[in-house]
């Protein structure tokens, strides 16, 4: 297998595209038929509920949860934005550093929502962000339309280059290019595929693009009742050959005849030259096995992850950040001051970190607690180290100078869920909170609870229904506790263990 490889499995109701970079598996994609991604799809939504308060609106496209509509992603055919100029990321969401920084029908965010939205009215929508955790998905007026080179925007009069394309010759002339060939209305951001390409194959790209948006406008003209889906985005198959089939990708390997005829005949149309370099798996072993990605995934999902030298990561994901803490463990730097083996461990750290952060897509805030360091050089090295390995995120990434307390600051864009919530769900048994009360706890949770119910409990018995477990810390270690209870309220105290209860569940009757 070439050392830079894109694997497609497809099974049975699911599909995964795994992206290997350098032999190391970089990054997992993973597309279900039942809950299929809804970002880049474009919708005749309906107004549910505006909340001026929030400055949005609820907008019903169809999905199980109403979309998230903010002011600003609402387009004013009336009002005008000042003039911007920033630069732009790969979906064509910012302005342009080379680009032209021209008016945008765009409302200002101070435009009170009910001025340009009310409850019931249709607008053509576009998924920005997809549905997370309990969120619906984000959506804006502000549509946005990937090709392989550019990203047309039909409702934005801009041109711009992705600041990823570094070589400022590069980029005027691509902007020049764009000036020529792009429509008499919308938009065009050139992506960084398009880095050293022809006017030809950058005009017959936004051709396409163009075609795609008179079809959906033709469509929207035609839905008759909102919510109605009108453009939706290629599957992660095709999307996987779209983004991610770049020159610095040998091949790609699918283990689906269908699929891989499929694959073929959009590369053909597409991108003709690498039409060849796709091939179809035939071996009797399950794909991913074959390639070791199976256990790369397990490894690389867990909370403890190891370095090469011994030290590891520990990271915990919660709902408003995630934090990831750096440990030496048994590395011990081989001789070296102790202060030396802290910065070898946290340059370690930094690249592991950004990997794991672009594997996982972990999103929103993160906090990275490195090892102490004393010397400020080495807080600087290890910070330049980090930004120099987030440069192969392609999701935008901001992160702050490591503080005295060997903090990290940062944020990573998120536009869907991350993988360790995809593919696990929060335990059904501590409800995701990872602890449980401890066993003592619960019996003296026993003991209040019969102080509380004692005059309702009818008889002369009270009849302890828990868990097994508990039952036998109450005859063992709190027996004199169970003991001093009865004696107190004169009632003879009966265990009786429930193997179908939870831990910390119990109950009381009387007898």
């Amino acid at each position: 297998m070439a050392n830079n490889t894109l694997l497609i499995n497809v099974d049975v109701g699911e599909t995964r595209v795994a992206l290997i970079e350098d032999g190391i598996l970089a990054e997992l994609y993973l597309e279900r038929n039942r809950e299929e991604n809804p970002v880049g799809n474009i919708y005749m939504g309906k107004v549910t509920r505006v909340l001026p308060g929030m400055q949005a609106a609820f907008i019903d496209v169809g999905l199980d949860r109403a979309a998230f509509l903010h002011v600003e992603d609402v387009i004013s055919k009336t009002q005008l934005d000042k003039m911007v100029a920033e630069d732009p990321d790969e979906n064509g969401r910012g302005g342009g550093r080379n680009g032209k920084a021209k008016s945008r029908k765009r409302v200002s965010r101070k435009t009170p929502i009910r001025d340009v939205l009310t409850e019931g009215q249709s607008l053509m929508v576009q998924v920005s962000k997809g549905p997370i955790s309990t969120k619906g998905a984000r959506v804006t007026s502000h549509i946005a339309l990937p090709g392989r080179y550019v990203v047309y925007m039909p409702t934005f009069e801009q041109v711009g280059v992705s600041k990823r394309i570094g070589n400022d010759k590069e980029r005027r002339r691509l902007k020049e290019v764009i000036d020529q060939i792009k429509p008499p209305e919308g938009g065009v951001i050139v992506r960084t595929l398009a880095a050293g390409l022809t006017k030809k194959k950058l005009k017959a790209d936004i051709g396409y693009l163009v075609k795609i948006w008179q079809e959906t406008e033709k469509r929207k003209a035609e839905v008759k009742k909102a919510p109605a889906p009108i453009y939706t985005e290629l599957d992660v198959v095709l999307r996987a050959a779209r983004d991610l089939f770049d020159e610095n990708v040998d091949k790609i390997i699918i283990d689906d005849k269908t699929e891989h005829e499929r694959l073929v005949k959009f590369l053909e149309d597409f991108l003709p030259e690498r039409a060849g370099d796709v091939e179809l798996y035939e071996g009797d072993e399950p794909f991913f096995d074959e390639f070791g990605v199976e256990e790369e995934i397990a490894r690389a999902l867990a909370r403890r992850v190891s370095l090469p030298s011994g030290g590891h990561l520990v990271i915990d994901q919660a709902e408003a950040l995630t934090a990831i803490d750096v440990n030496t463990g048994r590395f011990t730097g081989k001789g070296k001051d102790v202060e030396e083996t802290i910065f070898q461990t946290n340059l370690e750290a930094a690249k592991e970190i950004a990997y794991q952060l672009r594997f996982r897509n972990i999103g929103g805030i993160i906090v990275l607690d490195f090892i102490d360091m004393e010397r400020s050089g080495h807080r600087d090295k290890v910070y330049k180290a980090m930004l120099e390995v987030l440069k192969k995120d392609k999701a935008k990434t901001t992160a702050l100078r490591v503080s005295e307390l060997g903090l990290i600051e940062m944020t990573r864009k998120r536009t869907r869920e991350s993988l360790g919530r995809t593919l696990y769900e929060p335990c059904f048994y501590c409800d995701g909170t990872g602890q449980l009360r401890s066993k003592a706890t619960i019996c003296h949770e026993i003991f209040k609870q019969i102080r509380r119910e004692r005059d309702n409990l009818a008889g002369y018995k009270i009849i302890i229904n828990a868990h097994p477990a508990i039952c036998d810390v109450l005859t063992r270690e709190e027996k004199r506790a169970l003991d001093e209870t009865a004696s107190e309220f004169q009632r003879r105290i009966v265990l009786q263990p429930r193997k179908d209860y939870h831990l910390e569940q119990f109950d009381l009757t009387g007898a």
